[in-house]
């Protein structure tokens, strides 16, 4: 009995333990004290732990298996970096100049060889093509000539992982190469191979942050001159019921919204919604953010954070007839020319009770603060760039974009320029 219980305990403890650990040191001045890990489903990021900074370092645990990519996160100053796992330890440091970093010196097998294989990736795309150009001015025995060979050699084979010490990082270089690969001659995928791939491969592919760039692929593969019938032809070999097809059908209704591809991206939208098994969450959370900002939604509200101009506390507590909702940024060219033609008409607006609204995707304080102080409707940010929280909350995937809300918060309408807004209420 005695020594039943020690074997329990023993087992018991060993399921509690980590799998793995990741940990971040930083200098002392490194602003930072939260940090947030994610892993990925497909190309979205999910957030795994938060650790606070302890002794100029931030320690995560894993206790499950997980083999993939990872991103930390730094939201108080807006850094992120890129490591991943194979299921094992690993140990980063961060180079930073004041709160920006700088590099990042990984201690551990995986993420040093990670990082060889994404720079020799770099080489093959960018200079091995013009070393062979080059080599064809020289004699290959001289050298010069011999110099070049050697390189075009040693680039050429670079790459070859052993699948057994590391088999996410082995996966990752193998089908990058063989699909995505820009290698000078390389001939593109065919769209029945990237199927076979996307329908039988592990499920490593889901962590490996391929999906999104192998759908563009195959979307623009062979001139495509008929994407509803590729994406049926595709989400019919994948089997859209079960969770890797749910995950491509999220991937391509995001891929049809980035694109301004209305029609496509509403038709797949409405397959998703009529699916009749069980939804996956990342399915369910594309539904849901496309569903708050339908024409006819209630605008989800959101909480200020120091918004200028207002005294409100919220975007439902700022009261007009009607509102015009604008997410922008200063670095945003697009915006830069739109944003003053609204500024000419804003005595008009306000003078018929409509106030406008201006969440901007900023990231650098004193840009935000010299260009909104020249604005005289409500703005406010996160500072936070495209991981503000109100970018998934509201299906952003662009600056600007607009929406038009009457006195109830709901959405009248979605101009696509400053000059549908403008026409809208009969400023042009």
């Amino acid at each position: 009995m005695k020594k039943t219980s020690i074997l329990f305990l023993i087992l018991t403890a060993a399921g509690l333990s980590a799998q793995f650990t990741v940990k971040v040191q930083a200098p002392e001045n490194f602003a930072a004290k939260e940090a947030i890990i994610y892993t990925l489903n497909g190309s979205k990021d999910i957030i795994a732990s938060k650790e606070i900074k302890k002794n100029n370092s931030w320690l995560f645990t894993f206790p499950k298996s997980y083999t993939g990519m990872l991103k930390i996160y730094f939201p108080e100053n807006n850094n992120s970096i890129s490591l991943i796992s194979e299921n094992k330890d690993a140990v980063l440091t961060l180079e930073t100049d004041g709160k920006k970093i700088k590099e990042v010196v990984y201690s551990d097998a995986s993420n040093k060889l990670m990082d060889e294989v994404q720079e020799n990736q770099l080489k093959k795309e960018s200079i091995l093509p013009a070393l062979k150009q080059i080599k064809e001015y020289y004699k290959s025995g001289s050298e010069f000539g011999t110099a070049l060979d050697k390189e075009i050699g040693v680039i050429a084979a670079s790459g070859i992982i052993d699948p057994a010490k590391h088999p996410f990082i082995n996966y990752y270089n193998k089908n990058y190469n063989k699909y995505l690969g820009k290698n000078a001659g390389q001939k593109e995928p065919m769209q029945e191979e990237i199927i076979s791939f996307l329908s039988n491969s592990t499920d490593l592919l889901e962590t490996s942050s391929l999906v999104r760039p192998l759908l563009v692929a195959y979307l623009n593969s062979g001139s495509n001159t008929n994407v509803d019938g590729s994406v049926d032809r595709l989400l019919t070999a994948i089997n859209v019921e079960t969770p890797r097809g749910q995950m491509v059908l999220s991937e391509l209704i995001d891929i049809f919204d980035v694109y301004e591809m209305a029609s496509l991206k509403d038709k797949y939208l409405l397959k998703a919604k009529n699916l009749k098994c069980t939804i996956t969450d990342r399915l369910a959370n594309t539904i849901k953010v496309n569903k708050n900002v339908e024409m006819g939604a209630k605008f989800p509200d959101y909480s200020f954070t120091n918004a200028t101009n207002t005294k409100a506390g919220s975007l439902y507590d700022v009261k007009a007839k009607q509102k015009i909702i604008i997410f922008w940024s200063s670095t945003c060219s697009h915006c830069e020319a739109e944003i003053p033609k609204l500024l000419e008409k804003y005595n008009q607006l306000k003078a018929s009770n409509v106030e406008v609204i201006g969440l901007s995707l900023d990231t650098e304080k004193d840009a935000y603060d010299k260009k909104v102080s020249a604005l005289p409707w409500v703005n406010t940010t996160e500072l936070k760039g495209w991981n503000s929280s109100f970018a998934e909350t509201y299906n952003i995937h662009a600056t600007p974009t607009y929406f038009i809300l009457d006195e109830n918060n709901t959405i009248i309408d979605k101009p696509e320029h400053v000059g549908d807004v403008l026409e809208f209420f009969k400023l042009k």
